[in-house]
């Protein structure tokens, strides 16, 4: 019988790695599994847990190389999960590809942004230069190129709900979202399985939606009036400003509306249901189960 090679997760506490956590002990041992986590000596509920499994936690904080050459020691294969800082991914993720490079690592595998090589959306720039490091770096490697998670839809919902408008910039662009515990499935399933180095996934949801869709299924869960108001990119990036939103993430925010106005969030080439062995989670559920909790 072929020995499980050992898998690292990093960013093992974050809200996307606990599910790719969840995802592995469904069909590998705990003893073959990782948990990487940015702060050993602050223990939490997260690192309770992993003890809890009998899953082993290392300290591996992106910033500081030192604690990575140590944390890749014995790893077959990694999963490299993006870091939630922006402005500061490009030297983070270089740091965990040199060290896991160092290590001997046999495989990363890479969260990157759906189409990172061609989309217009601000976000993607950090994703190219990590893809890039990767080739650089001669260790085999794996691109999950991860469209939206329907999540990150769910967080402006108390604003528009308080409200009754969505506003945004995107059109009539649609939108091909998953849950994240689906993209945390693919991860799993790339990490445990074979003939994936190489490979480039372009991870979407099967079925999309505009914002007005999306309006209407907040209506329809919630039974309050509800629209979508279209605005033009800058007079959004104006209205999330003026609503108490940092003047860097409004940018940010109205730069993938407009990317999506342009379709750098639409995908139908089916990969992500393909890679998990099932349909993905419909973006109505998502969002109708997050409303249902909170009512």
């Amino acid at each position: 019988m072929a020995l499980t090679p050992t898998l690292f997760v990093t960013g093992a506490t974050g809200a996307l790695g606990t599910l790719v956590i969840d995802a592995l002990l469904e069909t590998v041992p705990a003893s073959s599994i990782l948990a990487g986590v940015r702060d050993l000596d602050k223990p939490g509920k997260a690192t309770a847990a992993f003890r809890a499994r009998s899953i082993e936690a290392r300290a591996a904080d992106y910033t500081r190389p030192e604690t990575l050459e140590r944390a890749f020691r014995g790893v077959d294969r990694l999963l490299l999960i993006s870091s939630s800082e922006n402005g500061q991914r490009k030297v983070q993720h270089r740091n965990v590809i040199e060290a896991a490079r160092g290590a001997g690592v046999k495989l990363i595998a890479y969260t990157s942004i759906l189409r990172a090589d061609t989309t217009p959306l601000m976000l993607a720039e950090e994703h190219r230069d990590t893809e890039a490091a990767l080739r650089e770096s001669g260790v085999p490697f794996v691109l999950l190129r991860n469209g939206w998670y329907t999540e990150v839809y769910t967080w402006r919902l108390p604003a528009a709900l308080a409200h009754g408008v969505l506003a945004g910039a995107a059109g009539e662009g649609r939108i091909s979202s998953a849950a994240r515990a689906d993209y945390a499935r693919a991860a799993a399933s790339v990490l445990t399985g074979e003939d994936h180095v190489g490979r480039i996934y372009e991870l979407a949801g099967d079925a999309s939606f505009t914002l007005a869709d999306l309006a209407a299924v907040v209506r329809e869960a919630s039974g309050k009036p509800m629209g979508y108001q279209d605005m033009s990119t800058e007079a959004f990036r104006f209205a999330a400003i003026k609503a108490g939103l940092p003047e860097s993430v409004a940018t940010l925010l109205s730069d993938t509306d407009a990317g999506v106005a342009k379709g750098a969030l639409f995908e139908d080439g089916g990969a992500l249901a393909r890679l998990i062995g099932r349909p993905t989670t419909p973006f109505r559920q998502t969002i109708t189960d997050f409303i249902r909790a909170g009512s």
